[in-house]
């Protein structure tokens, strides 16, 4: 019990670090929108500096899970603190010599994402070693209410730190909350993993050690359905993170922009005040699913309403229970994986489920530009009938493929919840803690998942 109370005051120090850095990643990331969209006028454009921060992060996120899991976790995040932070004290200095043109954020933000790769698999696989299982869904709460509350602030910190200061100050508060992040790591001390059998059948080269990752989801059916089906959610949200300011701003302001993004921090801040103290339904892909289901009607409430009032209590309502859904599957992951080798699959998982995401943000801004936004435009094909629900002019185009992505999100939904290796995946594979201890004298002799379960 005492080392169980140990590690929880660990996870908080950190959790307290990770904080800091987050609120600042979105101030950062807020104004640099603001600025990006300001400055072109384009859709496109925007959608390529969101692409120039993910691109790179996902396709190095393999070799990165393996590093997490040949390296101490805390260094995995430290050194991911300290690149990442690199790339946004560049364009502070570009920013001070009134020198940054869009080509440097390309640049600088997929340099900072190399780095950023770690972040998530480090972190993750750390929690799993630091608190009980049954506490999983309740860190997981914990971690989305750091990024559901720094969702919150950054807005609102932003806004007066650009009137006060411009964007300068704004990087420069990122700066100093990478520098918190990395204090925070340097106090502590993170348990090693115990090698288990799958560790054990994956160890090799840095290359195939990457691989391992997927290897080791594609042979649990239900954990690849999982996978799957998330990488199908996160491409409808792809476009809506890259839409959500030019919809926005077809019938407001960018008060209103900032609000409603608050909002949605608001949202997921209750959810993750409820997972956290909750911990999620026993039964958790029922959370993962359930909730998706009214992330779906949520959308399709953005794109129908022009009020304000309205559109504030969908993004409060809708969010909510997006913790609630990530808490979910974060948990299920943690369970069914040996800590050992959480930073391969996690990774894995992580650039399969959000590959999708550079995808709609290479889709979005063409599609949105070129084929909806004329449609519902006066004297557009849909404008006497489409037009007549959710209305015509700047904006409705995008609405209108909002209504088309929440729909779509309810029937990969129901679709996930008839596929029953996902439905049953809690019951077919074991817990890791229920797989046999690796033996040395006995080599690396994995036990299928499902010869385990059965």
């Amino acid at each position: 019990m005492e080392l169980n109370n140990q590690g929880m005051r660990t996870f908080l120090v950190v959790w307290g670090g990770q904080f800091a850095s987050l609120v600042g990643t979105g101030l950062t990331g807020f104004a640099l929108a603001i600025w990006v969209y300001q400055e072109t006028g384009s859709a496109t454009q925007l959608s390529l500096v969101l692409l120039a921060a993910q691109g790179p992060q996902i396709l190095f996120t393999p070799i990165a899970g393996a590093l997490v899991d040949r390296w101490d976790r805390r260094r995995a995040m430290i050194v991911s603190d300290v690149g990442a932070g690199l790339g946004t004290l560049a364009i502070a200095l570009l920013l001070v010599g009134d020198n940054l043109d869009i080509w440097h954020l390309y640049i600088a933000l997929s340099f900072s994402g190399i780095f950023q790769s770690l972040q998530w698999p480090a972190y993750s696989a750390a929690t799993t070693l630091l608190v009980s299982k049954e506490q999983y869904g309740r860190a997981s709460g914990m971690v989305q209410m750091a990024e559901a509350v720094g969702q919150v602030i950054a807005p609102a910190v932003a806004g007066v730190a650009l009137a006060l200061g411009g964007l300068e100050t704004v990087i420069f508060i990122d700066v100093v909350s990478f520098l918190v992040a990395v204090g925070t790591l340097l106090v502590v001390r993170f348990p090693q993993a115990e090698r288990s059998a799958a560790g054990a059948a994956g160890t090799g080269s840095l290359l195939s050690e990457a691989k391992f990752g997927w290897t080791y989801i594609k042979e649990r059916h239900g954990l690849l359905a999982l996978l799957w089906y998330f990488a199908s959610v996160n491409l409808i949200f792809g476009f809506v993170g890259v839409l959500a300011i030019p919809l926005i701003l077809g019938f407001a302001d960018e008060v209103t922009v900032g609000s409603v993004f608050s909002a949605v921090g608001v949202g997921m801040v209750l959810g993750s005040l409820v997972m956290s103290v909750w911990g999620g339904p026993k039964r958790r892909i029922y959370g993962v699913l359930g909730a998706d289901i009214v992330l779906g009607l949520a959308l399709i409430g953005f794109g129908m309403s022009m009020s304000i009032p309205i559109v504030l209590a969908g993004a409060v309502i809708g969010f909510s229970v997006l913790p609630i859904a990530n808490g979910s599957s974060q948990a299920l992951w943690q369970a069914k994986v040996e800590p050992d080798v959480q930073g391969r699959v996690f990774a894995v998982r992580r650039v399969l489920a959000q590959a999708a995401g550079p995808v709609a943000m290479l889709m979005a801004g063409p599609l949105a530009d070129r084929v909806f936004e004329p449609l519902l435009q006066e004297g557009g094909v849909l404008a006497d009938s489409v037009g007549e629900i959710i209305g015509v002019g700047p904006g409705r185009g995008i609405a209108f493929l909002f209504v088309i992505l929440g729909v779509l999100s309810i029937v990969f939904t129901i679709i996930a919840y008839l596929y029953p290796r996902l439905r049953n995946l809690e019951d077919e594979i074991p817990d890791f803690d229920e797989l046999p201890v690796f033996d040395a004298a006995m080599g690396p002799q994995g036990v299928a998942p499902e010869v385990a379960a059965s």
